[in-house]
């Protein structure tokens, strides 16, 4: 925990995801609200088959998703919503004929059923 989640379409030009995805552990790092770097775990998915809205246009989106154990008050959540859509729109440069929406969402993973153990490696 936290666990984030990027999602994003195959048309967006020269996203480099393996940076993307470190500037927003470090985000996550700077936010001061997770103890160990070590915890933060980032994933991201291309989607190739995907439609935005029903107009014959070029289309694009990227979508974060940070699920954090509850009990974090709506301002620490919008922090974290706010640092993390600035990283991404860092990453995602506006592209002349390409509409792109960038979204990011912060959910609660239920503390009582949350369970986790670390391997010795």
């Amino acid at each position: 925990m936290p666990h984030l989640h990027v999602e994003y379409s195959d048309n967006l030009p020269g996203l480099d995801v393996d940076r993307l995805l470190l500037r927003l552990n470090h985000a996550l790092v700077g936010s001061g609200q997770f103890a160990d770097e070590l915890d933060i775990k980032s994933r991201a998915v291309v989607q190739g088959s995907f439609r935005v809205g029903v107009a014959p246009v070029a289309r694009a989106f990227a979508h974060i998703k940070l699920a954090i154990l509850s009990g974090r008050s709506p301002e620490v959540k919008r922090q974290l919503s706010d640092s993390l859509l600035e990283v991404l729109k860092d990453a995602i440069v506006a592209t002349p004929g390409l509409d792109i929406q960038l979204c990011v969402e912060v959910l609660d993973i239920d503390r009582d059923s949350y369970t986790k153990v670390r391997l010795p490696g």
